[in-house]
């Protein structure tokens, strides 16, 4: 059975703000733990028939299937929250900033290391992984293999906005020890902003499918100026430890589970779970699992046979 929570009625925690461009935020207590109620923003003047936006469904369905998929994400639940008489749907995010723990964005850390090409908000890749590899705040190996498999994860989920200010490490306060973040801010991911007719449109026309995945969303990471195209990124294999992130993930993507999660997810219609279950496994056969066999393979010609065999110009 679906449990359906209505956080109205819970003690707002004064003092607790949340930065961010997505949405309202509030703190609120739930079962003796604090949580950040996330309200979906408003879709006005967006291309879409939407009053607001789907990202709070994005943001539930993400995190979990990061948590599924052995990669740590924040802990969220959807209920709603009644607004002008309104109950609107909201997605409640477990705060991990407690116990004297302190948030440290990628972009904060990024301004640390001094001899960087770019400033904190810089996205090109090759920076961003010069960065890693220079900052003192966590061991460098389990950081790239961390910053990888968030990589890979995105990809599958269409992550459009995975910028330097929402990801991180967390610092104690008291001890000094520093840790990675778990996973946070996913409300970019499985195409937040598709109305009902793009998503039947999506799934009843094999094109408009394919542009959402060999097309766009890109990266926000780039190379040479530009997004990085996930498809055309990740089948390549260029980078070594991206392989070894998608060998490492490649197993845990049980497409069954994923399912039947998404048939689990309240205040979802019908439409909704068929189209992210559609979307989510469309990019696992087309993206990740080509790059997935490419990254096993020693071939030097496998990129242009799989390539060919996905249909791909």
């Amino acid at each position: 059975m679906i449990k359906m929570i209505d956080f109205t009625s819970c003690r707002q925690i004064p003092g607790r703000a949340y930065n961010g461009a997505n949405g309202k935020k509030i703190a609120v207590e739930y079962n003796g733990a604090p949580y950040m109620l996330k309200f979906p923003p408003s879709g006005a003047g967006k291309p879409t028939d939407l009053s607001y936006t789907n990202s709070c469904f994005s943001e539930h369905i993400a995190s979990s299937i990061f948590n599924m998929l052995g990669v740590t994400a924040q802990e969220t639940m959807l209920g709603t929250f009644n607004v002008g008489g309104k109950a609107k749907v909201v997605c409640a995010c477990r705060d991990f900033t407690v116990d004297g723990k302190l948030l440290h964005d990628f972009c904060s850390i990024k301004n640390t290391v001094l001899d960087s090409d770019s400033g904190g908000n810089g996205t090109e890749l090759f920076d961003v992984l010069d960065t890693i590899e220079k900052q003192q705040f966590v061991d460098p190996v389990r950081l790239t293999a961390f910053f990888w498999d968030m990589f890979v994860i995105d990809a599958m989920l269409g992550n459009f906005d995975r910028h330097n200010g929402n990801w991180g490490f967390l610092s104690d306060a008291v001890s000094g020890e520093t840790e990675i973040a778990p996973v946070f801010d996913c409300g970019s991911c499985l195409l937040p902003q598709a109305d009902e007719r793009v998503m039947r449109d999506a799934l009843t026309n094999k094109d408009a499918m394919n542009a959402r995945v060999f097309q766009f969303p890109t990266s926000t990471l780039r190379q040479d100026g530009l997004k990085i195209n996930y498809y055309d990124f990740l089948i390549k294999a260029v980078y070594t430890d991206c392989n070894a992130a998608l060998k490492r993930i490649y197993g845990r993507m049980d497409m069954k589970r994923i399912r039947t999660f998404i048939d689990s997810v309240p205040y979802s219609s019908d439409l909704q779970k068929e189209f992210y279950d559609r979307y989510i496994a469309t990019r696992f056969d087309m993206i990740i699992r080509p790059a997935y066999e490419i990254a096993m393979s020693d071939e030097p010609d496998k990129f242009s046979a799989v390539r060919n065999a996905s249909g791909v110009p």
